[in-house]
């Protein structure tokens, strides 16, 4: 092999060095190592992201980019559509190889355009010696969607034989940290250019709505590490009193898995080591929890389209109402007059995060007292939520609605009172995030319960005409990229 042909390593929603599948082949190339993240707001098969979420990036990668230069390394930033710039890249740093770690969205379609073009465009090192090398790598998910199927060969589409079949798979230890990243000798200078962080602007300034997030969150791999360690060394023993919004017994490891500062091998093997008295049924809870994670990118995997449409086509028929501003903004702020429902809303709004069971009752106050349609709660969250990820996000308010996969029945509509006086019998979670509760400067609720419950099960007919269990509408996408 020639000397100096650079292995650029494309991180994406791996922002990591340990367990880096694409990394440590990078390392194994012995070759000088590009590491470029790509903020890629052009291509169509990519989502723009969110404000939380921009905010949450900037601080990651200023993190690993401190990390990296530690090793000796160099973090390179570019912008851009991906398929003209990984291109450019290539031949500006006469690079020897590409890798990356697979995506399984949309966005598997630009990683696969890529692979032709580039073997297309150099010939491929594999059959000829000559050229470059392109390799995709599994970094992300436990199972990848195509090794888990059923019987007949097809995905499925209910949690529990789902995840049942992916337990009779092994999972692999996680992978090291290189001990140097050795970077090209023209890095040095100006001939492989990087942008700057803070000309890409992604953090809030007029206003600043950061606090609450700078408050709650350490963005990077060793903050991922660190509440990872908390975790299952204090809280784990206490994960039976999850649904409990007052009680600290959730990991809140979503962001940091979300933008895969920790992969779900490194948790797996955290977790599977504090299997001691007292959480060994905690520890499989807590991991079946990853395992809907896994369920929810298998579905997107096989619908790619899965913020924007019904899983299950019946509900294309449903009768949404338009919601008026005010109506709306209630929701949004934390003013509907529904307790549970407000000081969930005002956590998400203060720290980006919400618990999950109180997730599950502010959607479905929105889908099913307000007849809200779903995509509209899902674009708000997917802005507001440090853990907003194009496969959890969406396949969670779909199940909440009842129109996606495994979902909860449309008829099932948590009552917030209720979910109340079971979860937060003190009001503790209430009483944190809305102190005003209980006086004269609390407002009336904006809708009767009772009677809204009605008028959705009433809405329900139009769904209950079609198949219940009427299958997605096929979609088609590339191959594994």
């Amino acid at each position: 092999m020639t000397t100096d042909t650079p292995t650029i390593v494309w991180l994406r929603d791996d922002l990591r060095l340990t367990d880096n599948p694409a990394l440590s082949a990078a390392v194994q190339r012995a070759q000088p190592i590009i590491v470029l993240y790509l903020l890629d707001e052009v291509s169509p098969e990519l989502r723009a992201l969110g404000g939380a979420s921009r905010w949450w990036l900037h601080n990651s990668l200023a993190s690993l980019d401190a990390a990296i230069t530690k090793l000796g390394g160099t973090l390179t930033l570019r912008r851009g559509a991906a398929r003209e710039v990984i291109p450019a890249l290539v031949a500006e740093a006469g690079a020897g190889a590409v890798y990356w770690n697979r995506r399984y969205g949309r966005s598997r379609d630009i990683d696969a355009d890529l692979k032709s073009r580039l073997r297309r465009d150099a010939g491929d090192i594999q059959t000829n010696g000559t050229g470059i090398d392109v390799q995709s790598f599994h970094g992300s998910l436990l199972f990848e969607p195509w090794t888990v199927l059923n019987g007949q060969g097809e995905p499925y589409r209910v949690f529990t034989p789902f995840w049942r079949a992916c337990l009779e798979h092994d999972v692999r230890a996680p992978l090291p940290a290189p001990a140097e990243l050795p970077a090209p000798a023209r890095l040095a200078g100006t001939s492989i250019r990087s942008d700057v962080l803070d000309d890409w602007a992604l953090l809030p300034t007029r206003p600043d709505w950061a606090d609450g997030l700078r408050e709650n969150w350490t963005p990077g791999e060793a903050g991922a590490h660190e509440r990872l360690e908390t975790f299952v060394s204090d809280h784990l023993v206490d994960y039976h009193r999850r649904d409990e919004p007052a009680v600290p017994a959730t990991s809140r490891l979503s962001p940091h898995l979300r933008f895969g500062e920790l992969s779900p091998f490194q948790i797996w093997e955290q977790v599977q080591q504090h299997r001691g008295p007292g959480a060994g049924k905690n520890a499989a809870k807590f991991l079946s929890e990853v395992g809907w994670r896994e369920f929810s990118w298998n579905i997107l995997y096989n619908f790619p389209e899965l913020h924007r449409k019904n899983y299950r086509p019946a509900f294309d028929n449903f009768p949404w109402q338009q919601p008026d501003a005010a109506t709306l903004t209630a929701w949004q702020d934390g003013r509907t007059g529904i307790p549970l429902v407000d000081a969930g809303m005002r956590e998400l709004w203060h720290s980006g995060y919400m618990h999950n069971r109180v997730r599950m009752v502010v959607a479905s106050f929105l889908i099913k007292n307000l007849l809200v349609d779903w995509r509209v709660g899902e674009a708000w969250f997917w802005d507001t939520l440090v853990d907003a990820d194009e496969a959890n996000n969406p396949a969670s308010w779909q199940w909440v609605a009842g129109s996606g996969a495994d979902a909860a029945p449309y008829f099932r509509v948590f009552n917030p009172e209720l979910q109340a006086s079971k979860f937060d019998p003190d009001s503790e979670y209430i009483r944190r995030w809305v102190p005003e509760f209980g006086t004269a400067d609390y407002p009336d609720p904006i809708v009767d319960l009772r009677e809204s419950r009605q008028a959705a099960l009433a809405a329900y007919e139009a769904v209950k005409a079609q198949p219940v269990n009427a299958q997605p509408a096929k979609e088609q996408a590339a191959d594994p990229q």
